[in-house]
């Protein structure tokens, strides 16, 4: 009977047209970030060509940028675009700007151009704008709007990404809960997020922790080498690397918050190959090792110790180094890719010249 049942809600959601449906932004567990806050990178096009090589399908953006966007399409690759945080307040005032905004810079490139989630705002809960912070439900809740009116709600995810400033404290990951004044924003937008189906996007940097704490941390730990690992006193489960600790910590978050079911997605997380004197850590060896092993880590295609049965997706920041970042020399050098499309150090990946080099080769043979 309760088998009966089951296939029968089954067939009334699938052919009830008022069901509601949840837009899924992630295929696989890999994707990057593709970063321009450079003058010197790669076109677009050439951008594309790079991706396809190395068969990275899942991309995000930090903007709309036309441009882009056109040299994505017929590609079949999946992108989120961002809705950078200089347009969160005008979003928020006026639902008309985000229609207008969803559906210039997201319908219009629709259906060719493979565009499968919103990113609004990057990092907003627990930084300096607080009028932001304000503004950010209500922009999330126009823009989702956007696409219903639009009818892409179906295909176009709408997300925000976090950083760990969120947290009042993520070690051991099963005490970590949200900040004060970070939790009164944050539940309801987790509770409009649960409604629509999102998951919590979290930016997780085991370089920035190994660098504010090196006497703490493992350097190996971080860098998904063999080590001792921890173990969470309360859970009683071992952690042998630093970011699913990480991941766990925002699971343990969202469990005291009463989200239990919602996913995780890390939505940036390298390490750099440069940086200043207090970065030793930020070395070419270093990026390679963080960004190789996690490569392995997520082929695994397996969760973590808290929730191991929810495959970790991970994109990596970021596909190039962008010398025009502010902040510190680490900023501007976390890219598999330097400007001119070479690797920055060896992934498994192809740089620009190795394809040109196979496709002149192939051109021969023909």
């Amino acid at each position: 009977m309760k088998i009966l049942l089951r296939f029968l809600f089954m067939l009334l959601v699938i052919f009830n047209p008022n069901a509601q449906q949840t837009a899924r932004a992630f295929t696989g567990t890999y994707g990057i970030n593709y970063g321009r806050i450079a003058d010197n990178i790669p076109s677009p096009d050439k951008v594309v060509k790079l991706l396809r090589a190395a068969k990275i399908k899942n991309v995000r953006i930090y903007d709309a940028e036309p441009s882009v966007l056109n040299a994505f399409k017929g590609t079949g690759l999946e992108l989120v675009v961002g809705l950078p945080n200089g347009f969160v307040k005008e979003m928020s005032a006026n639902a008309d700007h985000a229609l207008n905004w969803v559906k210039d810079n997201v319908k219009a490139f629709l259906p060719d151009t493979r565009i499968v989630g919103i990113a609004v705002g990057n990092e907003v809960l627990g930084g300096s704008d607080n009028e932001m912070e304000v503004a950010l439900l209500n922009a999330v809740k126009n823009v989702y709007n956007a696409t219903k009116k639009l009818g892409i709600s179906d295909v176009v995810q709408i997300s925000t990404a976090h950083s760990q400033a969120v947290f009042a404290d993520s070690f051991p990951p099963s005490y970590c809960v949200f900040k004060d004044g970070v939790a009164q924003l944050m539940k309801p937008l987790l509770e409009f997020f649960s409604k629509i189906g999102s998951p919590f996007c979290l930016n997780a940097y085991p370089f920035l922790a190994y660098t504010y704490n090196p006497d703490k941390i493992d350097i190996n730990y971080a860098l998904f080498q063999p080590n001792e690992g921890i173990v969470d006193n309360k859970t009683h489960l071992h952690y042998d690397n630093l970011l699913d600790a990480q991941i766990d910590a925002a699971y343990a978050a969202l469990e005291d918050a009463g989200f239990r079911k919602m996913e995780v997605i890390v939505t940036e997380t390298g390490w750099a190959s440069d940086g200043d004197e207090n970065e030793p850590a930020a070395t070419p060896s270093n990026a390679r090792t963080y960004n190789y092993n996690l490569r392995k880590r997520l082929a695994k295609r397996k969760g973590t110790p808290l929730r191991p049965k929810k495959m970790l997706k991970a994109y990596i920041f970021a596909l190039f180094n962008e010398y025009q970042k502010p902040g510190q020399s680490s900023e501007k050098n976390f890219g598999l890719f330097k400007a001119d499309g070479s690797i920055s150090y060896d992934v498994g990946f192809s740089g620009l010249q190795d394809i040109s080099a196979a496709s002149s080769l192939l051109s021969l043979k023909v």
